[in-house]
């Protein structure tokens, strides 16, 4: 009887120093995912910022690019505008079509604008 107590009370030891042991290893394996779960959350989040600000990068260059044609659009219709009056002045004979000044960008006043 002696026998078997000495040898189950030596399986018990080894049960207990191998869950001691499998506890820290399994201690160890948390804290490792731990860090490996934090360091791809701080990678992740990098990643995140940094796509943001291209995102935003660029689409504050494409509304320049957008407000640029915008501009260029209405300084069209603008000069066409301008020219389809120069032709409604000219063909009701208000203004002689000699008469008519030619220069961009400068508006000239009438002659009687202040009387």
């Amino acid at each position: 009887m002696d026998a078997l107590k000495k040898g189950f009370s030596m399986a018990r030891e080894g049960v207990v120093a191998a869950a001691e042991k499998t506890k820290a290893g399994v201690e160890e394996a948390a804290a490792k995912t731990k860090e490996g779960v934090m360091y791809v959350g701080t990678k992740t989040k990098e990643g995140v910022v940094t796509s943001v600000n291209t995102v935003a990068q660029k689409t504050t260059e494409q509304a320049n690019l957008a407000s640029d044609a915008a501009v260029a659009g209405a300084n069209q219709v603008s000069e066409k505008a301008v020219e389809g009056l120069e032709s409604v002045v000219a063909s009701t004979g208000l203004v002689k079509p000699g008469e008519m000044p030619k220069q961009e960008g400068a508006v000239e006043q009438p002659a009687d604008a202040g009387q």
